[in-house]
């Protein structure tokens, strides 16, 4: 988990001509405002009432610009955000203190944009910066009206009102909203239409303090998805933007609402207040249970207040002195907010898919890694996997061959063919003293001698003497019997356990695993299994003693491969161009052939961006001569007059042919533009993988040039594989760069100098759908109205 950390508080006071300078007051740190009260004569000479009150937060922003308001209180925020952690910005105060405008802003004006607005900008910008990552943008609109949820967002047509009512649910991985629509954006302009959508759904109300007073509390939420684009990576992180706007607490008596505005604000008034008990409880350190069910509101914002995110409070107050009592109280509640601490933490998850396929591609990897030592051991065809019924037969017979004696030693493969001769062993030897007991009992009839009955019973017969010896014919011609002597029994047994016991001292006196042994033991043992098939006993005890004093394994000198023989060094380095030239050639070929595919990669993207943006000049200036042709049948149809048909415009088959071919035009151009979109995204992806191969290539370059011709030949050695000086870690000198060619200069210039499209195009285009939408909608069901008349 995360360090904790305190809520963040802010005071946003409202603009106004009618400023009570005399009761409020701010300090120079900016961070502090002093409330002062004059006393109220009426209660006599004796008075009590408390007249000043200072209140230290975060920040007070006083007439400032929605700029200055975001740069404060949400720009942090959604930066890290992007990096893993949850967000929450909540909006709180009296009604018609400037909440929503805060949060949303004015949609008519770009410039006075709000808070929400601009994040949503500002996770695309991010995510445009993040080329190696791929990151996913959801969002959704959840407003609590009379204590009842409802999605925003379901007037959508490809959504459509929900069947059962939505439900808060609580999960180990958090709090969410059963029921509710979550929308995938891939762009700015999709995520602004869905924010217009859900505004135009918005329940309001007037009354005397507020002409447009929003009667619901609105939670705007980011879902934000990044996965690494490289698939070796299977960590990816989640996150997710709280944007919250509360609805205002009002005193009745002076919004003097009524009927259903005042039902409005009871439920109101009773979830803030429940929303404040929350906020003392969390504020307490001694509380132990936090009423977050009270109502939907606080358990909706469950993992916001107190959880496992970064959160800020924005408190909206009024500057007159009128509104003084009302301004106090929220006040309060910011400065309870301040005591509540969170625990935000990165939310990191992993890709299963992603796992097995790195773990299947790591044991590719170690398989081709045995098997490159099997072929410096001079072991060829080794097998690591399970071995099946056949090869498991096929030890079994070599077990049964060297205890027999036909064979002489059992060559070591790997550890799997270990484990499985011991075992074969094992089985062998139970198989064996089943055999010798089954021979036995067929001979003899076989007594138990701690069976003392039995015993003294054959004793009577005269089978056995007193001190248990057979009774039999002294010249051998008869048969005895009775208990046979272990000593007596056949001896396959034993000597497949003295055959066994030997092989196993004797690996064990070449591991140096037991204690020392005569050379008498030595020239009657032989040893059955061996380590390597020409490696001598002598050889072996050195290795293990190198082994011992150096802590690490080398090959056997004799079974190392011979090394290839250098071309004698120069005596004046080549030119760094020539080297070069050689050097990619060589052992910078590989690296050399990625960097080139890369750039022929590159290099098509950029033809087929540079194919598309002709192809959407050409749709634009067909859609400017459209818009002329109709412009002209426009004007000559109000110079010659216009014909209605029931309220509906006549024109001519021309223009609506024009009409139709201008709707089409668009549609092109809208899908051209989105491919340009994508192939951008491409070529900055593409570009950066060529800026990487070729800065390795130049490292290497630089590594090998200087190992090559500037590291004295006695040290030469230790650049070895294996030895004490690691690839790379010699000083480098300065060489020619690899420089860019005339396309890559023409791609930067165009880059560098083409002005971007102002960033307010996305905003104004998703206010236009969507004002088009609703003016359709409307118009349609007017003519509804109209035919059911």
């Amino acid at each position: 988990m995360g360090t904790r950390k305190k809520v963040h508080a802010f005071v946003r006071v409202k603009p106004t001509d009618d400023f009570a300078h005399e009761m409020i007051k701010y300090g120079d740190d900016n961070k502090t405002i002093d409330i002062h009260l004059k006393k109220d004569t009426r209660r006599g000479v004796v008075n009590n009432q408390q007249t000043d009150w200072s209140f230290k937060l975060d920040g007070v922003l006083h007439d400032a610009s929605q700029d200055l308001v975001y740069e404060t209180v949400a720009k942090d925020v959604v930066s890290q955000a992007l990096n893993g952690y949850n967000g929450t910005i909540m909006c709180y105060g009296q009604t018609g203190a400037g909440k929503t405008y805060t949060m949303t802003g004015a949609t008519e004006n770009y410039k006075h944009r709000g808070i929400l607005p601009r994040v949503l900008q500002q996770v695309f910008k991010m995510i445009e910066e993040r080329p190696t990552q791929a990151i996913t943008v959801r969002v959704s609109y959840l407003e609590i009206y009379n204590e009842s949820l409802f999605d925003l967002l379901s007037t959508l047509p490809y959504v459509g009102p929900s069947v059962t009512p939505m439900t808060i649910v609580e999960s180990p991985q958090g709090v969410f909203i059963k029921g509710l629509s979550v929308h995938l954006t891939s762009q700015e302009e999709d995520a602004f239409s869905l924010l217009f959508e859900g505004e135009t759904n918005r329940i309001i109300a007037s009354h005397t303090m507020n002409k447009n007073s929003s009667r619901s509390h609105c939670i705007f939420t980011i879902y934000v998805e990044a996965h690494s684009r490289t698939l070796s990576d299977e960590k990816y992180i989640t996150s997710k933007i709280n944007l919250v706007d509360l609805a205002g607490s009002e005193r009745l008596g002076k919004s003097r609402s009524e009927g259903r505005v005042l039902k409005e604000a009871t439920y109101i008034n009773k979830s803030l207040s429940f929303l404040e008990q929350a906020i003392i409880a969390l504020g307490d350190q001694k509380r132990d249970h936090i009423p977050f069910r009270q109502c939907k509101l606080t358990h909706a914002l469950k993992d916001s207040l107190g959880g496992n995110c970064n959160m800020v409070l924005v408190t909206n107050i009024y500057g007159e002195a009128s509104q003084l009592e009302e301004t106090l109280s929220s006040l309060r509640f910011a400065s309870r907010m301040k005591l509540v601490t969170t625990e935000p933490a990165i939310n990191e998850k992993y890709d299963a898919e992603r796992m097995v396929k790195n773990l299947e591609k790591e044991l590719a990897l170690l398989k081709q890694e045995l098997a490159i030592h099997d072929s410096l051991a001079n072991r060829t065809l080794v097998n690591y996997d399970p071995m099946d019924e056949i090869q498991i037969a096929e030890i079994n017979s070599q077990v049964r061959r060297y205890l027999e004696g036909t064979l002489d030693e059992i060559d070591i493969i790997n550890l799997r063919q270990i484990q499985e001769v011991f075992n074969q062993f094992r089985v062998v030897l139970s198989q064996q003293e089943q055999e010798v007991e089954s021979t036995l009992r067929r001979k003899y009839t076989l007594i138990d001698k701690n069976d003392f009955a039995t015993i003294s019973a054959v004793q009577k017969a005269g089978l056995v003497d007193d001190d248990g010896h057979l009774v039999g014919e002294p010249d051998g011609q008869g048969f005895g019997l009775g208990v046979a002597p272990f000593s007596t029994r056949p001896g396959k047994k034993s000597k497949s356990k003295k055959m066994f016991k030997e092989q196993l001292s004797s690996l064990a006196r070449k591991e140096g695993a037991s204690s020392p042994v005569s050379g008498k033991d030595l020239d009657a043992s032989t040893s059955k299994i061996q380590l390597t098939p020409s490696s001598k006993d002598g050889d072996v005890k050195d290795m293990l003693l190198q082994d011992r004093e150096t802590s690490s394994i080398e090959p056997l000198a004799s079974e190392s491969p011979k090394e290839e023989l250098r071309p004698p060094r120069p005596s004046t380095p080549p030119t760094k161009p020539v080297a070069f030239e050689d050097f990619k050639n060589e052992r910078g070929s590989e690296i050399n052939r990625i960097f080139k595919e890369n750039k022929s990669i590159l290099n098509e993207r950029r033809k087929r961006a540079s194919e598309t943006t002709q192809r959407i000049n050409a749709i634009k200036r067909e859609i400017d001569m459209t818009k002329e042709a109709l412009n002209f049948h426009k004007s000559l149809r109000e110079k010659q007059g216009e014909y209605e048909n029931k309220g509906l415009m006549i024109i001519d088959e021309e223009e609506f042919l024009l009409i139709l071919k201008l709707k089409d035009l668009k549609k092109q151009y809208r899908t051209e533009y989105q491919d340009l979109q994508d192939l951008r995204a491409e070529i900055q992806y593409c570009q950066h993988l060529v800026d990487q191969c070729r800065h390795r290539l130049l490292m290497e370059f630089d590594i090998w040039y200087n190992e090559s011709f500037f590291v004295p030949e006695d040290l030469q050695a230790a650049l070895k594989p294996g030895g004490s000086i690691r690839p790379g870690m010699m000083p480098l000198s300065r060489i020619v760069s690899l420089g860019e060619d005339d396309q890559d200069r023409f791609s930067r210039l165009q880059q560098t100098m083409l002005p971007e499209g102002p960033d307010s195009v996305s905003f104004y285009n998703a206010k236009v759908k969507t004002e088009q939408k609703h003016n359709y909608l409307k118009t349609m069901m007017g003519l509804q109205q109209t035919h059911r008349k």
